[in-house]
Formats: structure tokens, C-alpha cells, sequence
């Protein structure tokens, strides 16, 4: 390996077990280091019971004892509107029965569970629906059993093991998580950024001796540019692509990123709410990337909206309205949260603007809302 040296971090089990690896086969691009750290049977961060870190409380990563907060445990009203989305979806495709109903990292089920609560009142939906979660943490699945045993859901580890048949399929904060490359551009041309050992054995960065052969996907650019490539984001639109192609249905992303391919990197490591190296306590620490919305619209194959802000899309769902409604039952301590919620999920310098939302879909249905400023569909969440 060559160039300079980056960041020995702390060490955990799982990052002890990396490094006996590298010691014995060399040193490993960046995408499967990620991969072992979030994703390793036992050891990952999203399969692990614990994180037992300082700052954590042993009840995994999501929320404010964990490493980060989603929008749908922000509020209610968040995954109250993309069930009335989803359910307009399905009234678009003709009413399909039964219909895959379908969440990427479903985390503790509330975004699933508001969902569907918010959709309960459209004739004959819940009746189609056949719910399937893909989530590969075993704690979070207890979560999940909970909040959405009425619904007699089934897991699955990848996608590909849920069953064919028309689709409707959400993924909040997933695609940010799926291992990543690095690249930097020498004189020599673009070589990979990969995770070895530094001379007291501890994890290092620093580029590959070679040039990469992933060179012919990135742009020419000059000395010192860096780049990122999200092979399984990538595969995983394609292979949601290919399932809308041949059975309908559609795909709601949100996820935070860029609309449009660029040079530049953004992995980063977070721990307890706090940015830290990303080789700091493998399996203990948060890894996430900003979603390249362009690249998943290419390899999708399909008919794909927006991206558009996350702000925008709720403003257009009504979500202003549904603040309205819930204010006018709550007292003045609840009227204060839903006001703090609805600025967190839609403020430019908050989750309005970073947060994108892409929705790929067949080519049978009209145009889904949220992605104009045409009307929003003629559903609303349901009572409080």
C-alpha cells in the first residue's frame, strides 16, 4: 500500500478480528471493511444486541440513547403521510391483491406501524397487503414483532428473498448504510482507498499499490480529486427495477444525499450522536454515506421522481395541514413538540433540504404526488 497513513483509531473485538484478517490475506477495500463492520453475524453494528460503548444503553442504535434519530421516531405524522402515499400507489396500479408491502431497515416498525394506521380507512388496502420487513438485526426484529403483529409480518435477510407479485416498497434512511468505495487520483491515475495495518498493528488507511479497475466508472479529474461508488446501492436498485418492470408497483427513497453525481467523499462514523474516525471500535460505531439519488435512478432501469427535498415532498403530502389537526387536541406542552417535529422533518437548515426523496415506478400508473405542485392524492391519515 501507498500514501499516507490515516487515523489509528480504537479497537473492539470485531476490529481485532478485521486486523488478523488483514494481517493474513492484505489489506481490504473500504466497502468490505464497512461491510464486516455493520453487517458481520455477531459482531456487526446492525446485528449485535449491544453496543457497549460508552453513551449506549444496550437498546440499539436508533434513537436519542443510541447513535442516531430517523424521521419516523421524530413523529408520527412522517409515516403517517407515506402510508397515505403508499396506499394512493396501490389505488394507481388498479388495486393489485395481494400486493408485497415492502420496508428496507424497518428499524423499530413505527415508520410501518403509522403507516398503516394512517391507511386503515381506504377500502379493501389492508385486506391486499402482504407485509415483508428486510432487516438483518435480530433485536430490532423484536421491535418490529411488536409494533406490527396485526399485520403477521415476514423477515427476510435480502430482497431477493421476498416473494414476486406487485410491489410497494419504502426505504427511510437505508441506502445511506450500504458498504461504499474510495478513490483518489494520483498522477498515476484514480487508485482505491483500502483499510490496512500500520507498524504497530492497528487498522490504517492508505491507497492501493495499483491503479483500480473500477477507473473506467469514475470521471477524469485532477490530481488529488477523491470519488465514491455505492456498488450495493446500485445492485439493489437495479434489483428493485427489475421487480417493478415485471409485476408493478412502486419504491419510495428517502435518504440523505445528492441529486447528481459528483466528485468528493462522505463516509462518516458516528458514535452516540458523535462524529468519530470510521475505524474507531469496528461493530460499535455508526458508518454512513450521502446516497448518489442519480446513480440510483440510472441503475434502477425504471421510470423515477425527483429527487426531490424531504421538506418539499411533506409540505406537498399536507404535512402542515396534518400539524393543524394534530394541535387541535393536544395541550400546549404536545403543541410545542409537534411545532419542534414539523421544523426538524421540513426546515432547509434541518431535514427539509439534505433529506432527498427519489420514487421509481412502473410505467402503467400516473405520476405519484408529492414530486409537483400538482394536488396531493385525495387521502389523508387517519384520526389522531
Amino acid at each position: 500500500m501507498t500514501g499516507r497513513p490515516e487515523g489509528a483509531a480504537a479497537t473492539s473485538e470485531l476490529g481485532r478480528l478485521i486486523a488478523h484478517r488483514i494481517a493474513l490475506t492484505g489489506p481490504i477495500p473500504i466497502a468490505e471493511f464497512m461491510a464486516e463492520a455493520l453487517g458481520h453475524p455477531r459482531l456487526g453494528y446492525y446485528r449485535s444486541a449491544l453496543h457497549s460503548g460508552p453513551g449506549h444503553s444496550g437498546t440499539g442504535p436508533l434513537g436519542a440513547a443510541g447513535d442516531f434519530t430517523t424521521a419516523p421516531e421524530i413523529s408520527q405524522m412522517f409515516g403517517e403521510l407515506l402510508g397515505a402515499w403508499l396506499a394512493e400507489r396501490w389505488l394507481a396500479m388498479g388495486r393489485p391483491s395481494p400486493v408485497r408491502l415492502v420496508e428496507l431497515g424497518p428499524g423499530h416498525g413505527t415508520l410501518m406501524a403509522d403507516a398503516l394506521r394512517a391507511s386503515r380507512s381506504v377500502p379493501g388496502f389492508h385486506a391486499a397487503l402482504d407485509l415483508h420487513l428486510v432487516d438483518t438485526s435480530q433485536p430490532l426484529r423484536a421491535a418490529q414483532r411488536a409494533a406490527l403483529a396485526a399485520f403477521t409480518p415476514t423477515w427476510h435477510e435480502r430482497l431477493d428473498d421476498v416473494p414476486a407479485g406487485p410491489l410497494l416498497l419504502v426505504a427511510n434512511e437505508f441506502f445511506d448504510a450500504l458498504p461504499v468505495r474510495q478513490f483518489h487520483r494520483t498522477a498515476e491515475g484514480w487508485r482505491e482507498r483500502m483499510v490496512g495495518l500500520g507498524p504497530d498493528g492497528s487498522l490504517r488507511l492508505a491507497l492501493a499499490p495499483g491503479l483500480t479497475p473500477f477507473a473506467a466508472a469514475l470521471p477524469d479529474a485532477p490530481i488529488g480529486a477523491e470519488a465514491e461508488i455505492s456498488e450495493a446501492g446500485r445492485a439493489l436498485a437495479g434489483d428493485i427495477g427489475t421487480r417493478l418492470r415485471e409485476h408493478g408497483g412502486w419504491a419510495l427513497i428517502v435518504d440523505y444525499g445528492y441529486d447528481k453525481s459528483a466528485l468528493g467523499t462522505s463516509l462518516q462514523a458516528v458514535r452516540s450522536h458523535r462524529g468519530t474516525d470510521i475505524l474507531d471500535r469496528p461493530g460499535e460505531t455508526d458508518l454512513s454515506a450521502h446516497v448518489d439519488f442519480a446513480a440510483l435512478a440510472a441503475a434502477s432501469g425504471v421510470p423515477s421522481f425527483g429527487p426531490v427535498g424531504q421538506g418539499c415532498f411533506l409540505r406537498r403530502l399536507g404535512i402542515e395541514e396534518r400539524a393543524r389537526a394534530l394541535k387541535r387536541q393536544a395541550s400546549a406542552e404536545q403543541t410545542r413538540a409537534i411545532d419542534a417535529a414539523l421544523a426538524r422533518l421540513i426546515a432547509p437548515d434541518q431535514m427539509g433540504t439534505l433529506f432527498r426523496v427519489l420514487a421509481l415506478g412502473d410505467d402503467r400508473s400516473a405520476a405519484p404526488a408529492g414530486f409537483s405542485d400538482t394536488p396531493s392524492a385525495p387521502i389523508s391519515p387517519g384520526a389522531p
